[in-house]
């Protein structure tokens, strides 16, 4: 998948691949910050590194929620931010329209996981041309993913990923079954989602809770299981996040998190 985009870095250290950024793009300055310290970063150790910022966030528990800045104002910083660092982008997107909309700003083409089963809207992010990563439904079996990944094959596109977000488990909560990760690399590469992964959803309150201290611990994990990529939502300050704070990574502990994630890999390699 890394290989057919021609922005990204590192694409032959035979280390994962890094999809990173914000939730949202809340602003111009936060994200350009984010960007900037991650290039930096996965300059250092040799990581395919691809920028991630949702530019409208659809599914939110409450009317009152943060939904984005207007679309082609976040579009178009996404697109600033690839062509100033020269990284590849990646972003959401949740309507058939949205598909070329998006298209003519980022790279790489998001499905969410709750959408990864609409037929029109995979077919229509295919039809693009662009990379395609699918989420796995919280809801559905490692099996269950090749179907959507068919179908993006099947409408001319060969450039696609599943990302591995965690399932159901009961109402507030979900768990990765790490015996997925190699089920689903025999449909397409797989990517974990480490921080969506330890979300608690279905709050009281309507704003989703997380276990951001067990980022490392399944990101570990997902190296040792044969994860080809890491997604992680990252925020320098989490607290202040307008979505999705109570799970997001500190940038300020990327630097370390990063450093132990190539060993394992090198460690995985020499095997």
């Amino acid at each position: 998948m890394i290989q057919s985009l021609d922005k990204i870095k590192n694409k032959n250290s035979e280390q994962f691949f890094l999809i990173a950024g914000p939730c949202a793009i809340e602003n111009e300055d936060t994200p350009r910050r984010i960007a900037e310290k991650i290039v930096e970063l996965t300059d250092r150790y040799r990581i395919p590194y691809i920028f991630k910022g949702s530019f409208r966030k659809a599914n939110r528990s409450r009317l009152d929620s943060f939904m984005g800045i207007g679309d082609e104002k976040a579009l178009n910083i996404l697109k600033k931010i690839g062509e100033e660092f020269d990284i590849p982008v990646t972003t959401d997107i949740h309507e058939c329209s949205e598909a070329t909309l998006a298209a003519d700003y980022v790279d790489v083409l998001q499905i969410p996981a709750f959408l990864v089963r609409q037929t029109d809207l995979v077919v229509a992010a295919a039809q693009t041309g662009k990379v395609v990563t699918l989420k796995k439904g919280q809801f559905l079996s490692p099996e269950a993913m090749k179907f959507p990944v068919e179908k993006v094959k099947e409408s001319g596109n060969e450039k696609v990923a599943i990302i591995e977000r965690g399932t159901t488990f009961g109402y507030q909560d979900l768990v990765v079954d790490f015996r997925g990760i190699p089920v689903m690399n025999g449909f397409a590469p797989v990517i974990l989602d480490v921080t969506h992964s330890l979300q608690q959803p279905n709050q009281k309150s309507g704003v989703t809770g997380g276990k951001p201290e067990l980022i490392e611990t399944l990101a570990k994990a997902g190296i040792a299981t044969g994860a080809k990529g890491i997604f992680i939502e990252t925020h320098p300050e989490p607290q202040n996040a307008k979505s999705d704070g109570a799970n997001m990574l500190p940038l300020s502990k990327l630097d370390d998190l990063l450093a132990k994630l190539t060993k394992i890999r090198e460690v995985i390699n020499s095997i």
